[in-house]
């Protein structure tokens, strides 16, 4: 297998979590005999601080000659003055339009060995395995017109989607669910939005070429009620751009911490992946990020671009092992466990990688 990859590193906690996903994929490239090529590039606030702009087009141009983008996290509070389509996350904004991807996936997994690091009963996360499908283009983040006139104290956003935009992400959720569970909570606003309303009745239309696939719709606000409740009565949760940004940032909750979720964006000319947290400038370069959900992004790399579903599965088993040998990176450390620092989990999950797949070579040799 060869992949070549854009490695966007970012701002804040950025560069040190994005580092220690690179070598889990560069470990796994050697173990098996892959190529994957690494190209770094600039994108946020340090490309504002060297290029002038947080996407400059050397970046894009770059990144589209990949076969998938790694990006660590942008945003950094010295560029707050700035107007919005200047700061840090106007670039985030741009490569994933620029891209094409429409459908962000988001898994939220409870770790059983991390039950005590979330402030839900154990009993309410236990089995709890969620993915969220968030429609990544449209809705509030993108509609037109937007503008905010300090003169006369006034502001707008638009919330708008076509039938045809929320069609294709719904088969990605449909499609995703009929090898999982098989169940589609789609997630709305219908009782007091149009865009919301569109969005119910397309989803129902889908829904009728998956008959194995059972659908049932939510309320934004239950499903955040529902999601701290009964989060084990939910498989795929499908949603629109705002509401999904939210759902899945909540889910952090379930896993217990925001830097134990990874994602990936399907669908366009190039899939972006990127850990879930922010850039975290408080703590960057102190030691105490967590790369696990960068680690588990590098993960989502080699099974959705690289089509290395066993090398996956090997990467999140390593995960799972170190965490139940009681290591934890301080945003996870509870009561007894080590608490470790970035560079020293990255370790560990290499060495819990290496270990896996030489027993399962050395199984396939015989």
């Amino acid at each position: 297998m060869r992949l070549k990859i854009a490695v966007l590193a970012g701002d804040g906690i950025g560069p040190e979590v994005t580092n220690e996903a690179t070598h889990i994929l560069k470990a796994v490239a050697e173990l098996g005999g892959h190529d994957f090529t690494f190209v770094p590039l600039l994108i946020g606030g340090i490309a504002i601080t060297e290029a002038g702009t947080p996407l400059p087009t050397a970046t894009l141009d770059a990144t589209l000659e990949c076969d998938a983008a790694l990006l660590g996290a942008v945003g950094d509070n010295k560029f707050n003055a700035l107007s919005p389509d200047k700061r840090p996350e106007a670039g985030l904004l741009q490569i994933r339009q620029a891209l094409g991807g429409f459908a962000n996936l988001r898994p939220s997994i409870a770790y059983k060995a991390l039950s005590a690091s979330s402030p839900l009963l154990p009993e309410v996360t236990e089995n709890v395995n969620i993915l969220f499908v968030r429609e990544l283009l449209g809705g509030l983040y993108f509609g037109e017109p937007r503008w905010w006139n300090k003169e006369s104290d006034e502001a707008i956003n638009t919330m708008r989607y076509t039938k045809a935009e929320v069609v294709r992400v719904a088969r990605v959720a449909f499609e995703l669910a009929a090898k999982r569970r098989g169940k589609v909570t789609s997630v709305d606003k219908a009782n007091v939005l149009e865009v919301s309303q569109l969005w119910r009745a397309t989803v129902t239309e889908v829904a009728k070429d998956y008959p194995s696939v059972t659908l049932e719709h939510q309320l934004v606000d239950s499903m955040a009620m529902h999601l701290m409740n009964i989060p084990r009565n939910f498989d795929v949760v499908l949603t629109e751009n705002l509401f999904g940004d939210i759902l899945s940032d909540e889910a952090g909750v379930i896993t217990g911490s925001l830097g134990m979720l990874p994602s990936a964006t399907l669908g366009g000319t190039v899939n972006l992946y990127e850990p879930v947290h922010g850039s975290a400038p408080d703590i960057a370069g102190t030691g105490k990020a967590n790369p696990l959900g960068a680690i588990l992004t590098a993960a989502m790399i080699l099974r959705h671009s690289a089509g290395l579903e066993a090398d996956a599965k090997a990467v999140e088993v390593a995960v799972h092992k170190v965490l139940d040998a009681g290591y934890r990176t301080s945003d996870i450390a509870r009561g007894s466990a080590q608490t470790v620092s970035t560079q020293e989990m990255g370790k560990l999950v290499h060495q819990a990688l290496t270990e896996s797949i030489d027993r399962r070579q050395a199984m396939h040799a015989v």
